[in-house]
């Protein structure tokens, strides 16, 4: 079940991404991971009541994502996705599939926080920040702005890239 922004339901694949946030709620944070390391600007807090998602969701115009159906009964919940899938890959599908996403911004965001992910370009910057193997042998990093996190092409990215590479393979 989805409520849909008339402003998001007209705007082409190539504009929808920066336009498009989500708030997970606290049964969503799979999800959420999932969501930012395709470049879209998802909330989530492990601990939230209903009533402050709600506030979040309306105040940063923002899709909710939910699988509580008694959060959607609130007339006053706005814009929300109500995901039906148990699993978190199949979950990601959905909304995809829902809102029909086709634009993605991979390695955009920080999938431990949110924030935006920015090119190191001096690599000595984050040398006491990673093990000194990946010091030496890899030559592209990406720092959060907000957290400080780094992140660089190791397994763990190419592992999601193969994935989600049906999801991504016509946008890349």
């Amino acid at each position: 079940m989805v409520r849909r922004k008339e402003i998001n339901s007209s705007l082409t694949p190539d504009d929808a991404l920066p336009h498009i946030k989500f708030i997970a709620d606290a049964m969503l944070g799979r999800l959420a991971r999932w969501l930012r390391f395709l470049g879209f600007d998802t909330l989530y807090y492990p601990v939230i009541s209903d009533s402050r998602l709600i506030k979040f969701a309306r105040e940063q115009d923002r899709y909710i994502l939910t699988r509580d159906t008694r959060l959607i009964q609130t007339k006053r919940v706005g814009d929300y996705l109500l995901i039906r899938a148990n699993d978190s890959y199949k979950q990601l599908l959905e909304v995809i599939n829902t809102l029909k996403l086709k634009a993605f911004n991979l390695l955009s965001r920080c999938v431990k926080c949110n924030g935006c992910l920015t090119r190191i370009s001096d690599k000595a910057e984050i040398k006491d920040s990673v093990p000194e193997f990946v010091y030496l042998n890899i030559n592209v990093f990406l720092k959060c702005v907000d957290c400080g996190r780094v992140y660089w092409e190791g397994s763990h990215p190419k592992q999601f890239m193969e994935k989600v590479k049906d999801i991504i393979k016509s946008d890349t």
